[in-house]
């Protein structure tokens, strides 16, 4: 031990009390006990870490990061010093600094279980699963009799992609992983046990195990469901027909059950359509209140079958009143066949029930709503056809039938926005709301449309009215990360020019994710020590894939528009669109620019000096208070084109696929002038549409600004002209 390092005995026990108030996460006395050692010791590097540590529990970030690398500048050698210190970067999501302060740590005592444990939980997180590997086996070395670090080396196996070793570790060590938790933790690794088994392809393995595992497993339908599938699998029809057909007694409302039995059948062939008609009705007949069967029955059936179904299914839900009747019947208007008996139907029980009040003209009387709801059907189905003339005249039929239905005049405010009238559908959309102030779905539905016109005031005033009443909406809304809200006035902003507010909104919903990714990390213990291990290996999978979300890529788009047009703005001094003006009216434009910018400078200023003070939460914490709600930060970026890149590398990522990725990195690289990586963007676009009208023009534009920056590299010439030949 340095001498600096070491403590005399009295002293020595204070650190070691120090280290238990941390584990026991009272911060105010280690921190107490930690000052009587520095008043002595004052250049302690261990404590001065541990000082740091507790500043940094107790809301003092930079004091405690400032003792912290003072201690480790004190004890460079010390490995609690750089687990601290690594400690403190993981809070801060800062992962690829607190691996490398783990690794000094290891360097000077490389078998702390402590130090070994968080860094396995770092490289989970990181996703270096091989280097996970060598971390988790270290720690079993060190203590071979702990079933959970049998259990955390293989979870580490299987995530490498080697389920084989992973059931290998768990079988070696089965005895003593047989004791763990109660009887449902112990279930789950069972169950656990069998994922390995099937992941490795071995169903036949995996059935045999799950007969053996019956009686333990705690989760008996998912046992059920499992060994119907790798009876299937396996070719074992009848039985695994036998397991679906108890399965469906218990719940015929799963649609995969009644799939699975059609499979098993062999009924999900195109020649063997009337078979599958038969069995489906069949077995509707012995469920009838199954919507699943009966959908199925409806894509089964044809010509006069299809009729007599499809009729007595609309006639009862439009007599009992079912707003989503269109949304579950126009699944099958791609037939043309049944969407044209469809519509032939609707279109007569209109008629029917204005002359006679009955469906057909010899049936039975039908209650004043029925004739309401066909309206209704037949407004939505006009609308799907584009036919917004005659949508609007018969949802304005329905409306005068009966006023206060919601669902009337939200149908009318959708109709109205495909016709292209985004204002009136947006008072339309109000006057729905007006007619429900209870139903938040409803007031969302009008702010959306609010947003859609710009009237972002008017659409906040409105989600105020469901939000905490302590904070701002908008604030309330991004607690709550609500992201169709950050998106849509992100777009409202972009469409106002005000880039800085847009950018400031799709930035939240980049910070969501990172939250998303980020709260995975507690699960790294939670899972293991509950045992919810499929799950757990479910979620990890999912997270990789988080980003593909349509909201993350709809931000995306729109923050990397706003950072093309900031690029812009600033490639033209002050942004101004002089096409078409005098030199006079230039410089009087120029002026008028200047002027506007100096007193938005002036207002910022003012609102800076202003900080509002960070409210009391009831528990004691204070409420965070958004310094830059405007995102001046965003507006003022010296590398807009930077900038957007980070969004771009993430949708080239996650959404290879779509023309508009390509179609923005291609912006980004032209202004950035690099030409290789511009014509690889319009390349991209050809192998997914030749025909996309943005490949000829941007083709185009790329030569022009190609020709404009001659004379190029040679060396960069040949390879333009060589892919040049393959557009």
């Amino acid at each position: 031990m340095p001498p600096k390092r070491e403590l005399p005995p009295k002293e020595s026990a204070i650190f070691k009390n120090i280290l238990k108030t941390y584990e026991h996460r009272q911060y105010k006395k280690g921190l107490k006990l930690a000052d009587s050692i520095l008043k002595k010791f004052p250049e302690h590097g261990e404590t001065m870490a541990m000082k740091g540590l507790f500043l940094n529990n107790l809301q003092k970030k930079e004091e405690g990061y400032d003792y912290v690398k003072r201690g480790v500048q004190n004890d460079l050698t010390s490995h609690i010093c750089w687990h601290v210190y690594g400690l403190l970067h993981r809070a801060d999501k800062n992962y690829a600094e607190a691996a490398k302060c783990y690794t000094h740590a290891l360097k000077y005592n490389k078998n702390d279980l402590h130090i070994l444990r968080d860094f396995a939980l770092l490289q989970t997180q990181m996703r270096q699963y091989d280097a996970l590997i060598e971390t988790r086996t270290q720690l079993l070395q060190q203590r071979p009799t702990n079933p959970p670090f049998w259990i955390g080396l293989a979870v580490a196996y299987q995530l490498a992609g080697k389920p084989d070793k992973a059931l290998n570790v768990l079988t070696s060590h089965e005895e003593s992983v047989k004791d763990i938790g109660n009887k449902i933790e112990h279930s789950e690794l069972l169950m656990y046990h069998n994922s390995l088994l099937e992941e490795m392809g071995d169903h036949k393995g995996a059935l045999e195990h799950l007969e053996k595992i019956e009686n333990e497993v705690m989760d008996k339908r998912a046992l059920r469901e499992k060994r119907a599938e790798l009876q299937s699998k396996l070719g074992q029809k009848d039985e695994a027909e036998k397991g679906y057909w108890g399965l469906v007694e218990e719940n015929p409302h799963d649609r995969a059950y009644i799939k699975a039995l059609l499979t098993l059948k062999g009924l999900d062939e195109e020649s063997k359509r009337a078979d599958a008609y038969r069995f489906l009705t069949e077995t509707y007949d012995k469920y009838p209140k199954s919507k699943a069967i009966e959908n199925l029955v409806l894509e089964y059936a044809e010509g006069d079958k299809f009729d007599l179904k499809i009729d007595t299914v609309l006639q009862n839900a439009l007599r009992k009143g079912i707003p989503s009747l269109f949304a579950s019947t126009k699944k099958y208007y791609s037939n043309s066949e049944k969407h044209a008996v469809i519509e032939k139907l609707v279109l007569g029980y209109r008629e029917s029930l204005e002359k006679s009040g009955s469906f057909t003209s010899d049936g039975q009387k039908e209650p004043p709503t029925a004739l309401l709801w066909t309206l209704y059907y037949i407004a939505q189905h006009y609308d799907y056809h584009s036919q917004h003339d005659k949508a609007i005249s018969t949802i304005q039929a329905a409306i005068n039938h009966s006023p206060t239905v919601v669902e009337l005049y939200m149908t009318k405010a959708r109709i109205l926005k495909h016709q292209g009238h985004l204002d009136k559908a947006a008072d339309q959309m109000n006057i729905a709301r007006e007619l429900d102030l209870q139903d938040r779905f409803i007031n969302s539905k009008c702010a959306k449309y609010m947003l859609r016109v710009n009237r972002i005031e008017e659409a906040e005033v409105i989600l105020a009215l469901f939000t905490r009443k302590d904070v701002p909406a908008v604030q309330d809304l991004v607690d709550m990360q609500c992201q169709w809200f950050n998106i849509e006035e992100g777009y409202a902003y972009l469409r106002q020019k005000e880039y800085g507010k847009a950018l400031k909104r799709f930035h939240i919903i980049e910070k969501i994710y990172d939250d998303i990714y980020d709260d995975q990390f507690d699960f790294h213990t939670y899972c293991m020590r509950k045992m919810t291990l499929r799950a757990y290996v479910s979620l990890l999978r999912y997270e990789d894939h988080v980003r593909d979300h349509h909201f993350y890529l709809r931000a995306a788009k729109g923050a990397v528009e706003a950072y093309l047009a900031l690029a812009d703005k600033s490639g033209n001094g002050d942004g101004l669109d002089e096409s078409g003006m005098t030199e006079a009216e230039k410089k009087k434009a120029r002026s008028k620019a200047r002027k506007a910018e100096l007193k938005a400078q002036k207002t910022n200023e003012k609102k800076e000096e202003v900080v509002p003070a960070a409210k009391k939460q009831p528990d004691g914490t204070k409420q965070p208070v958004d310094q830059d709600p405007n995102g001046e930060k965003y507006l003022h970026t010296k590398a807009p084109l930077e900038d957007a890149m980070q969004f771009i590398k993430q949708l080239q990522l996650v959404a290879p696929n779509s023309i508009d990725t390509h179609n923005l990195g291609f912006e980004v690289y032209l202004r950035q002038s690099q030409w290789v990586l511009a014509l690889r963007s319009l390349l991209k676009v050809t192998e997914i549409n030749k025909e996309d009208p943005s490949l000829k023009i941007n083709t185009e534009r790329f030569k022009k600004a190609v020709e404009a920056a001659s004379p190029l590299d040679p060396s960069i010439e040949k390879i333009i002209n060589l892919l040049m030949a393959k557009l």
